[in-house]
């Protein structure tokens, strides 16, 4: 099983960006869908969470600059990321989960985010 993160890249301190998550159709319908990152020695980090009734869910310290969302026809889910921080660097990653979105079944392969100042 396949799911494929992208829309990583350099961005300044304070910048934007959309990560974009692409989702097998079979998955997308009934699994629930969440993005993390890991920076380098550190854990992997939960970031939001998407049902697939699309009800969304966040930790409390991510809810103010990552937005996720999703595209049905596309079998999409996104994340939008603003007023980045050098602290955002990591690789973000996708993960899919017949459970709660933090305890995926399936990754994805991640995309790399790197914020400069």
């Amino acid at each position: 099983v396949q799911l494929q993160a992208s829309g990583g890249g350099l961005a300044q301190v304070g910048g934007s960006l959309e990560l974009t998550c692409t989702v097998p159709r079979w998955i997308f319908g009934s699994y629930n869908v969440g993005w993390f990152r890991q920076a380098p020695g550190q854990e992997r980090e939960f970031l939001a969470g998407i049902s697939y009734a699309g009800l969304t869910t966040y930790p409390d310290s991510m809810k103010d600059r990552f937005t996720i969302s999703r595209d049905v026809a596309k079998n999409t889910v996104f994340l939008q990321l603003t007023d980045l921080k050098p602290e955002d660097t990591a690789i973000y990653l996708c993960g899919a989960a017949r459970g709660v979105p933090t305890v995926p079944d399936f990754w994805g392969q991640g995309t790399q985010v790197t914020v400069s100042s």
